[in-house]
Parts: C-alpha cells; sequence; structure tokens
C-alpha cells in the first residue's frame, strides 16, 4: 500500500515532530513539516501531499493566510486541510470553514482523534 503524505505546517517544532512521529508510526503516512506558515504554499507545492495539517497561530503568514494561499492556487487547491490549532474559539472556527477547510482540531489532541480526523476525510474523498 502506498503511503499517504502529510504536510504538517507550524511554527511550534516540537508539536510537529511530535505529530510526524504519531503518524509515522502506524507505517501508513509519509510526513513533511513546515515550519514558517510563509513556505507553507511552497512545500505543498514540492511536496504534493494528500492532506494538510496547518496551525493557525502563526508569526508572520498566520494559518488563515496559508489556507487563503492554498485555496487560490490551482495546484493545492484540491488538497484538503485540517486546521490544527490551539486557538479554541467559535470566530476562528467559523472563518477556516468560510476558506474551505475540511476540519477544525483543538491542540492537545489525541493520536487517535487526529488519525480517526484524517482517515474520516480519505474516506470521503475516495467515496467509501
Amino acid at each position: 500500500m502506498k503511503k499517504k503524505k502529510i504536510l504538517v505546517i507550524d511554527d511550534e517544532e516540537k508539536t510537529a515532530e511530535l505529530v510526524k512521529i504519531q503518524l509515522e508510526l502506524s507505517g501508513e503516512y509519509e510526513v513533511m513539516i513546515e515550519t514558517r506558515g510563509s513556505h507553507g504554499l511552497s512545500a505543498a507545492q514540492k511536496f504534493k501531499p494528500d492532506l494538510i495539517l496547518l496551525d493557525i497561530i502563526m508569526p508572520g503568514r498566520n494559518g488563515f493566510k496559508v489556507l487563503e494561499d492554498l485555496k487560490k492556487d490551482a495546484k493545492t487547491m484540491p488538497i484538503p486541510v485540517i486546521m490544527l490549532t490551539s486557538l479554541d474559539d467559535m470566530q476562528a472556527k467559523i472563518k477556516a470553514a468560510q476558506q474551505y477547510n475540511e476540519g477544525y482540531l483543538v491542540k492537545p489532541v489525541t493520536k487517535e482523534a487526529l488519525k480517526a480526523k484524517i482517515e474520516e476525510i480519505f474516506k470521503m474523498r475516495e467515496g467509501k
């Protein structure tokens, strides 16, 4: 089975590394990390992930701006994006939904909840 590629865009390197380890341990995913929001679009264009996990609160280019960039670019628009953030705020959830994200998880999140959300999106995309 071909591994699904996941791009984590999060300025908190330790958090991103933990997510990477948890997902790669399953043997189902190949994970790349980008710690700068300003490089999120180019990282997605190069890596061509099957899914993106995106933090909101980042210096410089925040997650909303990165999401906007991703959804405006023809190459990255179809990639599903899950917001993975410590921002547990209804306005943020609404804004993310308006920008066509596919999920919103609040950190800290269990590896089971994260994997379940990822699998849910892949199953929906595959029409199962």
